[in-house]
């Protein structure tokens, strides 16, 4: 079946009603740009609200080239994804080679390629085998990268999720999980070899879902609340994302890294609908915590351990998408609407501006294969975010 990807709207309309929706944003802002859906937007439709939030820099889960040609000479930063069912292809260095040759040489410098995300979330996986492929496919990766004379401009990476950590609280204890510090140190002396960051996906909305009896919801949605203080450094903490992020980084010192690696927040965010024991996804939920967090970012607001780091952080997600398996929420996290019209109002309180409709179009990400590899829409690694991680669930206990 043949999908319009045209939009009725022009973009300079999206362009002023989403800036009336939306907040200005600091340039540090990402967004994790899904596709699992047959009623999204063809890429150069997309461009315009990419732009409109003010995101920078945008996160795929493959390197679609419909999107990669789209923001060619637009300045947006990309990181492009190696899905999790390639690991044991491109750990092989003429595959590797091959893949970035195609998948990222092709399209710089036009596109600005700066990252490639070998894997996502491959350490919780439960698979033995995926997990030994995960390192040696990040080295075949960059030694391309070099080969290429592109690994100045692109470095490589994995995304983890919070569960990789086995103490968050208080966030000064935070501590890898033993049965996986083996690999953990592996990936994290090649990103202090290579100078890449240390990538978590970290969702507050998991533990909420979870506890919602024990856990303050103003905690969990940046809302004024009185806190936490952890007691071995007399930190306040009034969010749990901040918990959690400096988690991360005590969690790095424990293992000898400290102060020798970035760490990016790639994936966080809040749905807006959910099945009837999900508790707090609704769309005020999704629109304070979203909002509450781009104002922060925008404030280039940091940590209590690292006040000076600005946030680094990739929202999830840039669109609702219609084909995600598992419960409701899955599939409603996005900031738009299949349409482009905005999924819940981020900006002036009050504002009553509504973004003219648009068709659909687009189409799922398998059609926007990264040869020579299949095409990796159905990655394990993406297709489902709605577990709690162990790491999302520790900093209920004391609340």
């Amino acid at each position: 079946m043949e999908y319009s990807n045209r939009l009725h709207s022009p973009p300079s309309i999206l362009l002023f009603i989403s800036g009336i929706l939306f907040p200005a944003m600091a340039a540090a802002m990402g967004i994790n740009y899904g596709q699992i859906a047959n009623n999204l937007p063809s890429p150069e439709n997309v461009v315009p609200l990419v732009k409109s939030i003010g995101a920078s820099r945008v996160k795929l889960y493959d390197a679609d080239p419909r999107v990669l040609k789209a923001f060619a000479n637009t300045n947006v930063e990309f990181i492009v994804g190696l899905g999790n069912e390639y690991l044991s292809k491109v750990k092989d260095p003429a595959s590797a080679l091959s893949w970035v040759k195609t998948n990222v040489q092709a399209y710089l410098p036009a596109t600005k390629i700066t990252c490639i995300a070998v894997g996502n979330e491959v350490l919780t996986s439960n698979d033995s085998s995926l997990t030994g492929n995960l390192v040696p496919a990040m080295n075949s990766v960059h030694a391309a990268l070099v080969s290429l004379n592109l690994d100045k401009q692109v470095t490589v990476t994995t995304a983890h999720q919070l569960g990789v950590l086995e103490t968050s609280y208080p966030p000064s204890s935070g501590s890898f999980r033993r049965d996986l510090k083996g690999c953990i140190t592996q990936i994290l002396d090649f990103h202090v070899r290579t100078s890449s960051s240390f990538l978590i996906n970290a969702y507050p909305y998991f533990a909420y879902k979870s506890n919602p009896k024990q856990i303050p919801i103003d905690f969990v949605l940046f809302q004024p609340n009185s806190g936490i203080v952890d007691p071995a450094t007399n930190f306040h903490y009034d969010n749990m994302l901040f918990a959690q992020i400096d988690a991360v980084y005590y969690a790095l010192a424990s293992v000898g890294y400290k102060n020798k690696l970035s760490v990016q927040i790639s994936e966080t965010g809040w749905p807006s609908k959910g099945d009837e024991d999900e508790a707090g996804a609704t769309v005020e939920n999704a629109k304070k915590y979203n909002g509450n967090l781009l104002k922060l970012i925008a404030q280039k607001k940091g940590t209590p351990l690292k006040p000076n780091c600005e946030l680094n952080v990739f929202v999830f997600a840039l669109f609702n998408e219609n084909m995600k398996p598992g419960p409701t929420s899955e599939r409603n996290y996005g900031l738009f609407k299949p349409d482009g019209t905005p999924a819940y109002l981020l900006g002036l309180n009050g504002s009553t501006a509504v973004a003219t409709n648009t068709s659909g179009g687009g189409s799922n990400t398998g059609t926007g294969g990264t040869a020579p590899l299949p095409p990796q829409g159905s990655s394990s690694g993406y297709l489902s975010i709605s577990s709690a991680s162990e790491g999302d669930l520790r900093l209920c206990k004391l609340l």
